[in-house]
């Protein structure tokens, strides 16, 4: 079995004690981290390279300054990283947002989309050409693998993955034009494997951390993975760890797993951490 993690950690500096925890518990084969606000220069120096190397992986991020920021570490071989946009990457579209490489027979994506902050904000209109940005890039990609896009993609694909629908009716992270850029990268040909797998309500990824808002489940599911149908077909189970996001200094996001059928790519074996839910 192989095991694929994303998680958006919110400051790698701020959690690198917990992702190390998580690791050594639920020893994931493929781990696509968000939001790191790490520079790469950081991230060697404060040793997370070493440290995630000791515990098996191949590491490769990509991050500029104190925002953004995207890793993966692979246990199945890390292959033609790709940092950034094909081609320039001009400002906006410079910052350390999609990070890819070939990992198992995987061309894997961790990807931490914009977040648009409000409709009549620039930053909206920045957020649609970068998704458009994002669809090119995989629909150009000719590695010859097949895809696997996951990450926080700060978009509810439909009123099933926001706590209050009517709430969010005029907000980023709901519109129209947000779903349809989603959309369009199902599209391409990928699967949303959560929705394949946990179809029912309350199934979110993010929760605020104003108080009460994840007691009360009141969140959002912006956190995905979107599979080719011959990786979405291995998928046996897909899981979001609530008990992370539930301890203490936790990201607002929750770890969204995805178990595997391995076919001979060396992924991992059993554990008995699979036994929770």
């Amino acid at each position: 079995m192989l095991r694929l993690v994303t998680w958006n950690v919110n400051s790698i500096r701020a959690r690198q004690g917990r992702v190390l925890a998580w690791l050594r518990a639920h020893h994931p084969d493929v781990v696509l981290l968000q939001e790191t606000k790490c520079t790469d220069a950081l991230f060697a120096a404060a040793g997370y390279t070493d440290e995630y190397e000791a515990l098996g992986y191949e590491v490769a991020h990509h991050g500029h300054d104190h925002w953004n920021g995207v890793a993966i570490l692979s246990r199945v071989g890390l292959a033609d990283v790709q940092r950034g946009f094909p081609g320039v990457n001009r400002p906006p579209f410079g910052e350390a947002r999609v990070i890819a490489a070939t990992c198992g027979g995987m061309r894997v994506w961790s990807v931490y989309a914009p977040n648009g902050r409000e409709l009549d904000d620039p930053h909206y209109l920045f957020k649609l050409v970068w998704f458009e940005r994002l669809r090119g890039a995989i629909a150009a990609d000719s590695s010859g693998v097949p895809h696997v896009l996951t990450g926080d993609l700060n978009v509810a694909p439909t009123d099933l993955d926001i706590y209050d629908p009517m709430r969010w009716r005029r907000r980023t992270h709901a519109s129209p034009p947000e779903r349809a850029a989603v959309a369009a990268l199902v599209d391409l040909g990928l699967v949303d494997v959560t929705r394949e797998h946990l179809a029912g309500s309350g199934v979110f990824t993010w929760w605020s951390h104003r108080p009460g808002q994840f007691e009360q489940n009141r969140g959002l599911r912006i956190d995905l993975a979107l599979c080719a149908p011959e990786v979405a077909s291995r998928v046996e189970r897909v899981w979001i760890d609530r008990d992370e996001r539930a301890g203490a200094v936790a990201s607002d996001h929750a770890p969204l797993v995805l178990d595997l059928h391995d076919r001979g790519v060396g992924g991992r074996t059993a554990h008995p951490s699979d036994s929770m839910s």
